[in-house]
């Protein structure tokens, strides 16, 4: 496929079996790429650091759906496997302007720094827990299932109050929902039961409220009539999503990069380097979320020499512009956890909408990752980094497993 111009779009590898080298040849086209989606969609991929800033502060660009020409044209199919992602639903994440300041301001007064720092106790007496059931015979451990997965779920699920009984449930959903390999016939199914199990939630939370994050929007919209069910029932959907899969791939990359360069490890082990910059490094140089779908062209936005016409589509590509060399210097593409970098990394959004939910997602890696190598600092991958998989997920840069090999502190002498 062509823009309108001739040049030829560089589409998105369903499968994702070489997110490195597809982030590479994506900041090689220029600050703006002209991309297709899975499904054959046209999209611009903003690639570059400093117009990704600029664009994500552009009035020019919504988040509403109705903008989009392809939508407006009917060429977007109801089962497009990432119809979810474009349109999930009336949420701070889909809405601009006045709407989008009431969402985040509710959602920001329930999710307060206080609210964090609260869950400090919890997330390090999740993780040991964890820890303590984990082999201590050297044996292979996928860590991902046995630690990195089930760690930022219980702790969403705390957080927003969900019954873990529903998580197991929750995780296939959301598979399915993140995935560009799930059959047409179970997209709108998919969608259809993750917004029934948060509906239920909400449902449960009216009639008995807890100290959590959907007792607190509902409470708030009980006061001030500001959140409609609907709202609630997207922003717990919103929540629940972006709280597990960033803090999922979060940890499981800082282990592969920690692996990948044993040198770094090494400094962090001996206290060199703190564990907050191998969080930082690790949202750089291996960013969670690979690029985040989508904004709409209210009227041309030119950006250098090419221009997001009026009713396109843009995509932010964070695994692109996490390596800008202009940003980051000549030394961009290396992982480095002494990094000094005069401009900070953007891998959780920038802007009006930047995540939320960022602070929590830096703790739990801060506690689990510590605690991880001081409990293993051997750990190391149990099979060569080239046979590490990723999920088909063109938004998420997470792995089917991470086999490790586990050695306790007792047997490293």
């Amino acid at each position: 496929m062509t823009t309108s111009t001739g040049a030829s779009r560089i589409a998105l590898d369903p499968f994702v079996t070489d997110l490195e080298g597809e982030s590479a040849r994506l900041r090689a086209a220029g600050p703006l790429a002209a991309v297709e989606l899975p499904g054959g969609v046209p999209v611009w991929a903003v690639t570059h650091h400093a117009e990704a800033k600029a664009l994500l502060t552009d009035s020019r660009l919504v988040k509403d759906i109705n903008v989009w020409g392809s939508w407006q044209r009917g060429e977007i199919p109801a089962d497009w496997p990432l119809i979810g992602l474009a349109n999930p639903g009336r949420s701070m994440l889909t809405v601009d302007g006045t709407d989008h300041r009431r969402l985040r301001t509710l959602v920001a007064q329930a999710l307060t720094a206080r609210r964090v720092e609260h869950m400090r106790d919890r997330i390090t007496d999740l993780t040991h827990r964890l820890l303590d059931e984990l082999p201590t015979d050297s044996r292979i451990v996928d860590l991902k299932a046995a630690f990195a997965y089930p760690l930022p779920m219980y702790v969403i699920a705390d957080l927003m109050g969900l019954e873990e009984s529903r998580l197991p449930r929750l995780q296939t959903l959301f598979d399915k929902f993140f995935s560009t390999q799930t059959p047409p016939a179970e997209v709108l199914a998919t969608l259809t039961e993750l917004a029934a199990v948060m509906a239920d939630t909400v449902a449960e939370k009216r009639a008995r409220p807890g100290d959590d994050l959907t007792s607190a929007l509902i409470l708030a919209s009980d006061e001030g009539d500001r959140l409609t069910d609907e709202e609630i029932v997207s922003t717990l959907q919103l929540m629940v999503a972006a709280g597990h899969e960033t803090t999922i791939s979060l940890i499981t990359n800082a282990v592969v990069n920690l692996s990948r360069h044993p040198e770094q490890r090494t400094r962090v082990l001996s206290g060199e380097v703190g564990w907050s910059a191998v969080v930082e490094e690790t949202l750089r140089w291996s960013t969670p979320t690979s690029h985040v779908l989508i904004r709409f062209a209210a009227e041309d936005v030119p950006v250098g020499d090419k221009v997001i016409r009026a009713g396109e589509a843009l995509i932010i590509s964070y695994g692109a512009l996490g390596r800008d060399a202009q940003a980051h210097g000549p030394t961009a593409g290396l992982f480095d956890v002494g990094r000094h970098s005069g401009n900070r990394h953007i891998s959780f959004g920038h802007g009006p909408h930047v995540c939320p939910g960022a602070a929590l997602s830096r703790l739990e890696a801060g506690v689990a990752l510590p605690a991880l190598y001081a409990r293993f600092p051997r750990l190391d991958l149990a099979i060569p980094v080239s046979e590490l998989r990723n999920k088909p997920m063109v938004t998420q840069n997470d792995l089917f497993e991470l086999p490790v090999r586990l050695t306790p502190a007792a047997d490293t002498d």
